[in-house]
């Protein structure tokens, strides 16, 4: 005897007609047939949705002993509401009003016009990814983009793997499996996601030698720990944070020096890495990847679609004979670019070799795009919106600071615009969880009972859109 409508025992027979009243699967399959919303969603996925509602409605009659059991129309109705909310794709485009350039969980950088073309075209055709046309013999993947980081970062080789952690542990497991790789404790840093550098070091087979402090570390450390068995000296750059009052580090070009005079190759990990100097618009200086480059260090790996602006990948570039020996670890074939990554990085890298990277790049024209230009953004939507729905949702522009994200330059605010919603019969939490639930899902942040819509991140294409969502919701 059902248990969910305490146990009286004439809800047996109630219970047993509204099981029994329940459609059938093909019954509501049928009903949805030729639904619009439903339209592109493979029959497979909606059979799956229909069993589904199905099962979710016994056990609520099982739970309240048959009370009001959902017929055919209603059932109907949720999965059309379900499946609508979900799309064909689960993949979807989002209008990033965080404030957050470089979002992980958003897929961080954009790609710049040219490279969604030739990602494109590469995505459609057959390529040259691996072939040497002119001696019709198998040729190098690497070869579209080497060049072109060799002559950005002063470097003599490069080699492009999968992502930068993929890049540390190869480079890893590469030259010191077995020895010792020495490592600053300041610099022991958690990457994201719960992945640290001592776990990429176990995994790599090399054995870490931690020197100096958290907060201190001096040359002499290094110099003290360099023994038979040590294989690399380890600088990483504390991207996602950093230690300020009484702190020490040393230099990449000293820590490049004691490795020359003691033959310990050099690396550094500049985590999301930069080809030009973002001084001048106002930002701390970050030291690029041509910098550590030309103070001799002798392998530097950073991201491909952190404040480079390209596709996921990590990017290694140094002296030659190390990289070669990276490139023919068997481990390489596990962790290489195939051609889409390729074409997106290659247009990424021909942007800062023609000089017009600030401005195509998406990444480095968020980041210095003065806040007049997002402020007239902010604005331009406010005027979008009818004078009920401003009342209603309780819009206003206001002044807000925005985030570099991806672990970049952790301490920078950049000044920006916002839209600020929320009211007492329309709250932001409220207004969020609506937002966030759309096609497409806007996703903004919660500050002091607002909700905030920053437009350094919300894109001249979104604010039509963005306006049109906001007037359905209020």
């Amino acid at each position: 005897m059902p248990r969910g409508a305490k146990g009286r025992p004439g809800n047996a027979a109630a219970l047993g007609a509204a099981l029994r009243a329940l459609p059938s699967v093909d019954a509501l399959l049928g009903a949805l047939a030729g639904h619009g919303a439903l339209r592109g969603i493979p029959r497979r996925r909606l059979t799956e949705a229909v069993r589904e509602a199905l099962a979710v409605e016994r056990r609520r009659l099982l739970e309240t002993g048959g009370a009001e059991p959902a017929n055919a129309e209603a059932l109907a109705g949720r999965i059309v509401a379900q499946l609508s909310q979900r799309g064909v794709f689960s993949l979807a485009p989002v209008v990033n009003a965080t404030g957050v350039v470089l979002h992980t969980n958003l897929g961080r950088a954009l790609l710049s016009p040219l490279a969604q073309e030739r990602l494109g075209l590469a995505a459609a055709a057959y390529t040259n990814l691996e072939m040497d046309l002119a001696r019709k013999e198998r040729g190098s993947r690497y070869a579209h983009v080497d060049g072109l980081l060799r002559r950005l970062t002063g470097a003599a080789a490069s080699l492009v793997v999968n992502n930068n952690a993929a890049a540390v542990l190869l480079a890893l497991e590469s030259l010191a499996r077995g020895k010792e790789v020495i490592v600053s404790r300041g610099e022991l840093i958690e990457i994201g996601g719960e992945f640290r550098i001592p776990d990429i070091m176990r995994r790599s087979g090399a054995v870490l030698r931690e020197v100096g402090t958290t907060n201190r570390t001096h040359l002499k450390d290094y110099a003290n720990a360099i023994g038979p068995e040590t294989a690399l000296i380890l600088k990483v750059h504390t991207s996602n944070y950093r230690v300020v009052g009484f702190t020490a580090a040393v230099s990449s070009r000293e820590l490049a020096e004691l490795g020359r005079a003691q033959g310990v190759p050099v690396m550094e990990d500049l985590g999301s890495g930069c080809l030009v100097d973002l001084t001048r618009y106002g930002f701390p200086h970050e030291p690029t990847v041509p910098e550590v480059v030309a103070a001799g260090v002798d392998l530097v790996s950073f991201s491909g679609d952190k404040l480079l602006g390209g596709p996921q990948s990590g990017i290694v570039v140094g002296r030659a004979a190390l990289v070669d020996t990276l490139a023919h670890n068997p481990l390489n074939r596990a962790l290489r670019i195939d051609k889409l990554t390729v074409a997106a990085l290659e247009a990424t890298l021909y942007a800062y070799e023609a000089g017009n990277a600030i401005e195509t790049i998406p990444t480095l024209r968020m980041l210095t795009e003065p806040l007049g230009s997002i402020r007239r953004r902010a604005r331009r939507l406010l005027r979008l919106l009818p004078a009920g729905a401003q009342r209603a949702l309780g819009a206003e522009v206001v002044e807000a600071r925005s985030q570099v994200g991806g672990g970049a330059l952790p301490t920078v605010e950049l000044p920006t615009a916002a839209l600020a919603l929320g009211t007492a019969a329309l709250p932001a939490e409220a207004l969020d969880t609506r937002l966030r639930a759309g096609r497409p899902a806007v996703l903004g942040r919660l500050l002091d009972d607002r909700l905030l819509l920053d437009f350094r991140t919300v894109l001249p294409a979104d604010v039509a859109t963005l306006a049109q969502v906001l007037t359905a919701l209020a």
